[in-house]
């Protein structure tokens, strides 16, 4: 069967990396989660004292940026591969609230999207990949055979997010939780540098009402229909 790239995109909280992993899972491709990348730089900023509630540092971390080194290192146990920032693994770290808080406005940087598209494209050059993020069908991989656009109403993500956080044992309300939505929203599709918007060709789904295994068949169907005409 003919390899091929698969980019899904769309709003936080939709599932995006969900759906990627069971796909590279099922068809023995590799799986790349660039939100967990743009996550671990602005966990990086965090760290660094580039940013907080009241303060973003641009330039101190555009001028960090050749001292970030990104890696994801698979891991057997947990079946996915987790994410490393300069040789420490990150994973928890980056999907704490906080760190949700600042991502939006770290990937708004030019030079920071710049690092992590190249990057990216490299990943991907022999295709049999799955990636997913806010700009893979329209930048990253404009080209990609099947593009998923992935949406739901923000207070479903919401509430699916507020799940996901309190059985970690993260001390969250939903009303943060909806308000971080609204704004990364607002943030991603609103930046003047590859803004979230739906590719021409991408399929969208609206997964609102669909299970995980509902939605997987979906796009699974969608991958065999492109597979067999190529």
């Amino acid at each position: 069967m003919k390899k091929i790239t698969i980019a899904i995109d769309g709003f936080s909280s939709t599932g995006k990396s969900t759906l990627a992993k069971q796909l590279a899972n099922q068809l023995g491709y590799i799986y790349v989660d660039t939100g967990a990348m743009y996550r671990a730089v602005a966990l990086f900023a965090m760290q660094n004292g580039y940013i907080n509630a009241d303060f973003f540092d641009k330039q101190s971390l555009i001028n960090s940026l050749p001292s970030i080194k990104l890696q994801f290192k698979f891991n057997a146990d947990l079946g996915f591969a987790e994410m490393y920032l300069n040789e420490v693994n990150v994973e928890t770290q980056i999907r704490t609230i906080e760190v949700s808080s600042f991502v939006s406005k770290v990937a708004e940087v030019s030079e920071v999207r710049a690092k992590l598209v190249e990057q990216q494209k490299e990943m991907g050059k022999d295709k049999a990949i799955v990636m997913d993020g806010r700009d893979i069908g329209t930048i990253v991989f404009p080209d990609a055979e099947l593009k998923i656009f992935m949406t739901a109403s923000a207070t479903t993500r919401a509430q699916r997010r507020f799940e996901e956080l309190q059985q970690k044992g993260d001390d969250v309300t939903y009303e943060a939780v909806l308000k971080n939505v609204e704004e990364r929203d607002y943030i991603d599709t609103h930046r003047v540098d590859s803004p979230l918007v739906k590719a021409e060709d991408a399929i969208e789904i609206d997964n609102s009402y669909l299970n995980r295994e509902e939605q997987f068949q979906v796009v699974l169907d969608l991958v065999n229909e492109i597979t067999k005409t190529l």
